[in-house]
């Protein structure tokens, strides 16, 4: 999953990149193209799990951060080139300043942001209705029917970008969203809104975020808080060392890089799975509502084709169990078949035979 951040001049974002990052920024090679850095999705579950069976091999979900050159608003507006490249995430990060002189405003950051953003799409949106226009022209007038269903949905979107709605709140349904996929709508795509807070504002963090989510926050719409200078800092020091310093100055105990990355897989609409074995203790993600037959497939696709039935338990009450063969004796392990809808935290061991 490619997760864009962007941000206007001055924003911390290439900041907060280095908490992410733990210190390790990519170099931009080019003013009108992101720098990547992949980076692993901090989880405590899956942590506690390889501890569990001494596992010699971890292994963390992982997103790649395309960190994008500060975007401008304004008369001439992002280039086209890094507009096309961001069309293209699956995720975008806003990163807003709220610290500083007074000449500081968050909330006229974002909407300065965001029009640039709906301004994107609202020429992508006009140039597809004019070809449908066109296109409708040379079929006969029974053969209109899914052009006339498309270009109605493209005129709704078309009234709430100049109503400088972002596509994201509309509701769309699966089957429009399924129309839309190719245009690449950025303001179609989830969002997350990260305000950059001043260090001596971190104690305050949950007050932040309640107040700002109230105002922010909505469809396919989230928000966190944190201070970026703090946490980068706290991410090139040791866990004790950074444990003590998180305490010193008053930060949130979860780490900003874990708060931000699962916040960003769960506005994506995906859940997290285990596979637990000495050998490789492994977290996969999976869209909310996949069967246990297409989540085997995301192990291997064999594995997918051969199913039989899958074991499955809770993550913690594996835990209290202790082992898998505990587990067993409990009753507190099940077995599931094809179209056992899996859940959140499950640890599953697929049965098989190809």
């Amino acid at each position: 999953m490619d997760v864009a951040l962007i941000g206007l001049a001055a924003s911390g974002k290439t900041t907060l990149l280095k908490a992410l990052a733990a210190g390790h920024l990519p170099h931009h090679a080019s003013p009108n193209e992101p720098a990547v850095a992949v980076v692993k999705v901090p989880d405590e579950r899956l942590d506690r799990l390889a501890a569990l069976v001494s596992a010699r091999k971890t292994t963390h979900l992982e997103l790649r951060l395309l960190d994008f050159p500060s975007l401008s608003a304004g008369r001439k507006g992002p280039p086209p080139q890094l507009l096309g490249v961001l069309s293209t995430a699956d995720l975008i990060v806003h990163v807003v300043r709220a610290y500083g002189e007074s000449d500081v405003d968050p909330a006229r950051d974002i909407a300065a942001l965001d029009m640039e953003l709906v301004l994107a799409d609202l020429g992508i949106v006009d140039r597809r209705i004019e070809r449908l226009s066109i296109e409708s022209r040379s079929l006969p007038a029974g053969a209109r029917g899914a052009q006339e269903w498309e270009r109605a949905l493209l005129r709704r979107l078309k009234e709430a970008l100049e109503a400088e709605k972002p596509v994201r709140s509309l509701g769309l349904t699966a089957d429009e969203k399924a129309l839309l996929a190719g245009f690449n709508l950025i303001t179609a795509k989830p969002l997350l809104i990260v305000l950059n807070i001043d260090e001596a504002d971190a104690a305050r963090t949950e007050q932040i975020e309640a107040e700002a989510r109230a105002r922010y926050a909505g469809a396919e719409t989230g928000l966190i808080a944190l201070a970026a200078k703090a946490e980068a800092d706290v991410a090139e020091l040791s866990s004790d060392e950074a444990a003590e310093f998180r305490r010193e100055l008053g930060l949130p105990e979860t780490p900003a890089a874990a708060r931000l990355l699962q916040e960003a897989v769960s506005l994506l609409g995906l859940i997290t799975f285990y596979t637990v074995a000495p050998q490789d203790t492994h977290a996969w993600s999976v869209p909310a509502g996949t069967p246990a037959v297409k989540a085997a497939g995301r192990v291997h696709s064999d594995i997918e084709r051969g199913f039989i039935r899958a074991e499955v338990i809770g993550w913690q009450a594996l835990l209290e169990a202790g082992s898998h063969a505990e587990a067993k004796r409990r009753g507190t392990q099940r077995l599931e078949g094809r179209t056992y809808v899996v859940q959140d935290g499950d640890v599953i061991n697929v049965l098989f035979s190809v």
